[in-house]
């Protein structure tokens, strides 16, 4: 915005100020859900039968300094008031005995008002301070409500000086309800991440603790069915087996919820990945499952991207390693591309398999949230959610685009820190059962 358009902005601002009706200026403020809270509401209402207020005076014409002080009593003000004449003065009173407001002639012989607003701010104090001068051109009005007055009245309009005052306490309680709420915000926001992070380390540390003696008794459940089944009533092998399968199921639990822990860890290096190396890494720890399947996996051009190594092959591994799964009748394609913005990458990993209804969208990404069974498919319910979290800890997000039976395209988009070169184009990779025999 131009400078001189800036100008009579804020010039019309000051002239609507000067001759704003009183009632107007007296009305309540309001919060944004445009109510009072009760405390306020309680504070303005004793503030307004007492009206109160302890000023300290700029002024070198004691004439004025009677007129300002006579008008406050008639506006309905019980005035508590200091003279002051030097900046000596003024700054010697400011640490010995706080006021409400400042009141302060621009125009002061060997310094100005201006001067003691200065002072006001190095010295830390949120005080209103109001500049009352006989002559105060626009253009200098501006200039002054800029550099920290908060508002300015002429003494040939004093009759709007405790309508000024009146506002200008109003508008300083306000802010100080806003720092509170903020404050109380910022605590509860850091009390939750506490909260959080304990939770994770209890996680960490309670799935890690387990595997100890699960391992003991998985161990021990299996010696049994190896040695006495079949040599016992159908019964006890069926119940052995029960007991076997619990104990493995357990376990992989117990890793699952290991893997979503270490996946919160607060320390995370980022740096450029090469993405197609990352997938070159996937296909190979995924060999086996793709073999079986008899999955086709191709790529498009891959970008660069920012982001944790490890953890962007964790999820590329979880969302292949989900289209390998839960396939259809027909052999297996997925297909994986990005697209390079200004601000983000975008990764997708599309396949043809039994696809998601549009109604568990969301669910998906939670927390041992299952769509199907054990018996349909194995897992516990937990990859997706590892995805969400680490693509959200690198400040991403992630959705679906899905039909149930129309295959799945999972998309992911991770912010660009830093300018990073994109890959050449790749080649499509073939990754089937008889290329890897």
């Amino acid at each position: 915005m131009p400078e001189t358009t800036s100008t009579l902005m804020t010039t019309t601002l000051l002239r609507d100020r000067s001759t704003a009706d009183k009632e107007a200026t007296l009305a309540r403020p309001q919060l944004a859900n445009g109510e009072l809270t009760q405390a306020q509401a309680t504070r303005r209402q004793t503030a307004q039968k007492s009206a109160a207020i302890k000023i300290l005076a700029v002024e070198d014409n004691i004439a004025d300094y009677e007129l300002i002080l006579g008008e406050l009593r008639r506006g309905g003000f019980e005035v508590s008031a200091e003279l002051v004449r030097t900046a000596e003065e003024f700054r010697a009173r400011l640490r010995n005995n706080r006021p409400d407001v400042v009141l302060a002639d621009y125009h002061l012989g060997e310094w100005q008002g201006m001067e003691a607003i200065k002072m006001l701010r190095e010295e830390g104090l949120d005080v209103p301070a109001i500049l009352v001068s006989g002559a105060l051109g626009d253009e200098t009005a501006v200039e002054c409500i800029k550099q920290g007055a908060t508002d300015y009245v002429l003494k040939d309009s004093l009759a709007r000086l405790s309508t000024a005052i009146r506002r200008a306490l109003q508008e300083k309680e306000l802010a100080e309800e806003r720092r509170r709420s903020q404050d109380e915000l910022t605590q509860k926001v850091a009390e939750l991440a506490r909260s959080n992070q304990d939770l994770e380390q209890f996680a960490y540390a309670s799935s890690h603790d387990l595997q100890e003696p699960l391992r003991m008794v998985t161990t021990y459940v299996q010696l049994l069915e190896e040695r006495y089944k079949g040599k016992l009533d159908e019964e006890a092998d069926k119940y052995i087996h029960y007991a076997v399968d619990g104990a493995a199921r357990m376990r992989t639990l117990i890793q699952d919820l290991l893997a979503f822990s270490r996946s919160g860890q607060p320390r995370m290096e980022t740096g450029p990945v090469n993405v197609d190396a990352i997938i070159e890494r996937t296909l190979d720890n995924l060999s086996v499952a793709i073999q079986e399947s008899g999955a086709v996996v191709t790529t498009g051009p891959l970008s660069t991207t920012w982001a944790n190594a490890t953890q962007l092959q964790q999820v590329f591994q979880n969302l292949i390693g989900n289209a390998i799964k839960f396939h259809g009748l027909d052999p297996v394609v997925i297909h994986i591309s990005a697209e390079a913005g200004v601000e983000e990458c975008t990764f997708s990993v599309q396949d043809n398999g039994i696809g998601i209804a549009l109604e568990n969208a969301d669910m998906v990404f939670s927390v041992f949230k299952r769509l199907h069974t054990r018996e349909e498919y194995p897992g516990n319910g937990i990859g997706l959610s590892i995805c969400k979290k680490i693509v959200e800890r690198h400040g991403g997000k992630i959705w679906l685009e899905s039909e149930a039976g129309m295959g799945t395209k999972l998309r992911f988009s991770l912010p660009n820190h830093k300018e990073l070169t994109p890959q050449d184009p790749g080649s499509v990779r073939q990754t089937a059962a008889q290329e890897m025999a």
